[in-house]
């Protein structure tokens, strides 16, 4: 079905949100939004998932690419541009179901998981969301330190350390409890700005990169070379969960095409060039891969007077990253049943964020292994949601929006005790095996040694394990102790007709 041409297609300005008060500070929490109230746009998406993306992380991940996984500069493109392909393309399929039901991604799950049911991936997606703002919250304190010792020559201390970590939390808290349209203006911005004074690091990197050094180096082997696109696409399927919340504002008769298009677009656009960038920096500076400092070495490859800058653009995009994820936790928080404004639920993720990131940055021995584990551990925790909530969305599922918000026996999407087994049942045993296939620094499951685990893609299997099982076990739930009425399973409910992609 095409866009509407009043709502997507033009140039017009949005109209207000009733979710929104007139100081752009949204109140809506995890309720539908009604259909007349929809006035997004589809491209508004684009640099969302750019200011998502906006990571000197990804410069230290396309490096690794190269010292530690010895891939020549044409197999880190080929990582850097399969990898957001993969993972975004997934999460921009699973955005559509944003536009079907109003609500945020892990409020659709009680559809697909029953009221209680849902808590389970719910807990676990809350707990990841912690890790992942905690590492966001690092990298840009690192930043905001680097800054200030290459503009004034102040070196860091314990207490500037806590100072700068708790002004970038607090900045982030500060846009995420804003909400929709401040996030909307700032991600606008900062993809502007960061794509500009990317353009100029690449200028600088194309004339003073030893090319022949880059171009001369051998082809790793292609066992490392699917690794890295496991580990780089990790980061783009942890926002699997989240991608309905940035689509739940789009009119139903939103193109899904155009979503996933804006969705990986935007992505990729970053990924790639940060990722070729980092593999090319490696070859000056190989420490880049196993900097305890994940930021620090910008300074020392460029010179200051587009160091300050492009850190400070970067500082903005970690923010917004870090923002983007408080805003998705604090529906995840209500969806679980903390029954408190969004904006104060995001401050719980903030604390934890800012409690978290002191004890990795004054206790924790490396930064980048730290990471690294984190990012395979949280990517195997989300595809066992991905997998499930994908195939149940692949089917055609509309939702109620009255059973969403209804967690009593009387729901419709209560089921059996407020489970439905066959989605709970897949995603444990998914999630079960995925983690006995993957490895980390300070865990190795017990399948960790075959090929998949060797290759870091436990959490393509996980994804494989939950959506095939879910798909072949029964799909009719028994009788609800509903109302009358209330109770019957939701393969008797109205359904949108496939594809879904075409919607």
């Amino acid at each position: 079905m095409p866009e509407s041409p009043t709502d997507i297609a033009t140039g017009a300005p949005d109209a207000p949100d009733a979710g929104v008060d007139a100081g752009a500070v949204e109140t809506r929490g995890i309720e539908p939004v009604p259909e007349s109230e929809r006035h997004g746009r589809v491209r508004e998406l684009f640099p969302t998932w750019v200011a998502a993306n906006i990571s000197v992380l990804l410069l230290t991940m396309g490096a690794g690419l190269v010292v530690s996984g010895g891939l020549n500069i044409w197999q880190v493109l080929v990582a850097a541009v399969c990898a957001p392909l993969v993972s975004y393309g997934i999460v921009g399929v699973l955005s559509i179901a944003g536009k079907r039901g109003g609500s945020p991604g892990m409020t659709l799950s009680r559809a697909v998981f029953g009221q209680r049911g849902n808590l389970l991936p719910g807990v676990v997606t809350w707990i990841a969301r912690w890790g992942w703002e905690t590492i966001n919250a690092v990298t840009g304190a690192y930043a905001l330190l680097t800054i200030l010792d290459l503009l004034f020559g102040i070196k860091s201390g314990t207490g500037l350390i806590l100072a700068a970590l708790l002004l970038f939390v607090g900045a982030t808290f500060a846009v995420s409890g804003m909400g929709r349209k401040a996030l909307l203006v700032c991600n606008r911005w900062s993809a502007y700005f960061f794509g500009g004074f990317s353009l100029l690091v690449l200028a600088f990197l194309v004339t003073d990169t030893d090319w022949h050094a880059v171009l001369a180096r051998p082809a790793g082997s292609t066992a490392t070379l699917i690794a890295g696109i496991g580990t780089i696409a990790a980061g783009g399927i942890s926002w699997a969960p989240s991608g309905a919340d940035f689509t739940r504002y789009l009119p139903r008769s939103a193109s899904g095409r155009k979503v996933v298009a804006h969705t990986v677009g935007g992505a990729g656009i970053v990924v790639v060039p940060m990722v070729l960038m980092g593999g090319v920096m490696a070859t000056g500076t190989p420490d880049l891969a196993s900097a305890s400092d994940p930021v620090s070495f910008i300074g020392e490859l460029l010179p200051a007077w587009l160091a300050v800058p492009y850190l400070i653009i970067a500082l903005v995009g970690m923010l917004l990253i870090n923002s983007l994820s408080m805003y998705s936790a604090g529906f995840t928080a209500q969806t679980l049943g903390i029954r408190v404004p969004r904006a104060w639920a995001v401050s719980v993720n903030a604390v934890i964020s800012l409690v978290g990131g002191a004890l990795l940055m004054l206790v924790a021995t490396s930064f980048i292994s730290s990471f690294i584990a984190f990012l395979t551990l949280l990517a195997v925790s989300f595809s066992a949601w991905v997998g499930v909530f994908g195939v149940d969305m692949l089917r055609g599922r509309t939702y109620d929006g009255q059973a969403l918000m209804d967690t009593t026996r009387g729901s419709a999407y209560w089921y059996r005790g407020g489970f439905a087994w066959q989605a709970v049942t897949a995603w444990a045993v998914a999630l079960t095996i995925g983690l006995c296939l993957t490895s980390v620094s300070w865990f190795s499951g017990p399948l960790s040694g075959t090929w998949i685990g060797r290759n870091g893609l436990g959490w393509v299997a996980t994804i494989a394990v939950a959506a095939g099982l879910y798909a072949v076990l029964p799909r009719k739930h028994g009788p609800s102790a509903a109302a009358p009425g209330r109770g019957q399973s939701d393969e008797h409910r109205e359904r949108e007709p496939a594809p879904a992609l075409a919607r």
